[in-house]
């Protein structure tokens, strides 16, 4: 059974806690569970139309806004899954307005679900190769959160860091090295201002130094920072990190490094969220599999 402070963060990231306890009692999951994980499979096979046939009744069956909420975020994960930020921002809209109506009875939660929301689709976005609506949802994610009231539950600090964070990927994938460092320097300060953030948050840093290096070549940095990132606890499972060493690897002319890389990417890429959603089409694609 999930354990308080479990259950604590998944109501805080929006997830539905009642399924896990049903499961956990050895109760049936519901077919509406059943389906999206069958849809998510499909993603994660490359049959996204397929997938969003399941999602598509999925939301029009919903047997409320939450659920209706849910299925179309996945929706909008399953856009991510062929690089379409267009359509992945159109359902994280939608996902972001019923958090609007939730204001009222769950302040806190709703303006950091509305932050959240928007910063995931920002993500599908950059990987997709669309800046400029990567950065505007990235920004908007930061403005919503920020509107979470007292007594917040995400300090300032954590927006501070995530959007300096994306700020800096985004300059290095435009290629403005300097601008890319101030923004990583402006990271590292918002994580020294407050230790309790930096607690969860620090893993995330080495990945960036590692992300900005790569992109704007300083491949040596990148190797050791990213091999860095991985070794972290808490991130020796994101196929996102081992997929960018992979790229490391290939620009060194490291193909025999990057091949396992790329296959660890695959393996690790069966969820259904952003860094899945590009890895997995990316890792077949360089491993030759179907």
């Amino acid at each position: 059974m999930p354990n308080r402070r479990s259950f604590s963060r998944m109501l805080a990231l929006g997830l539905a806690v009642a399924p896990l306890v049903m499961a956990a009692q050895g109760a049936p999951p519901s077919p509406r569970a059943d389906s999206s994980r069958t849809a998510s499979r499909l993603d994660s096979d490359g049959q996204t139309a397929k997938a969003r046939e399941i999602f598509q009744r999925l939301i029009d069956g919903a047997p409320d806004p939450a659920a209706k909420a849910a299925s179309q975020r996945a929706m909008a994960m399953s856009y991510g899954f062929d690089g379409d930020c267009a359509n992945a921002v159109r359902l994280e809209e939608m996902v972001i307005a019923y958090w609007v109506t939730r204001e009222q009875a769950e302040p806190q939660n709703a303006f950091y679900q509305q932050g959240e929301m928007a910063n995931e689709a920002a993500r599908v976005c950059i990987d997709a190769g669309d800046l400029a609506t990567a950065e505007r949802y990235y920004r908007r994610g930061s403005e919503l959160g920020l509107k979470e009231p007292e007594p917040k539950t995400h300090p300032r600090s954590l927006w501070d860091f995530r959007l300096e964070h994306a700020l800096a990927r985004l300059a290095a994938r435009r290629g403005d090295k300097a601008v890319a460092q101030q923004h990583v320097a402006a990271a590292r300060k918002a994580l020294d201002a407050d230790s309790a953030m930096a607690a969860q948050q620090a893993r995330f840093f080495p990945y960036l130094v590692g992300y900005v290096a790569l992109y704007t070549g300083d491949l040596a940095t990148a190797e050791s920072e990213l091999t860095k990132a991985i070794a972290m606890r808490g991130n020796e499972r994101d196929p996102f990190f081992h997929a960018l060493l992979a790229m490391t690897h290939e620009r060194m002319g490291h193909a025999d490094a990057a091949k396992p890389l790329w296959q660890k990417a695959y393996d690790l890429s069966n969820g259904h969220n952003p860094p899945a959603a590009h890895v997995r089409p990316l890792a077949r694609k360089k491993l030759g599999l179907p």
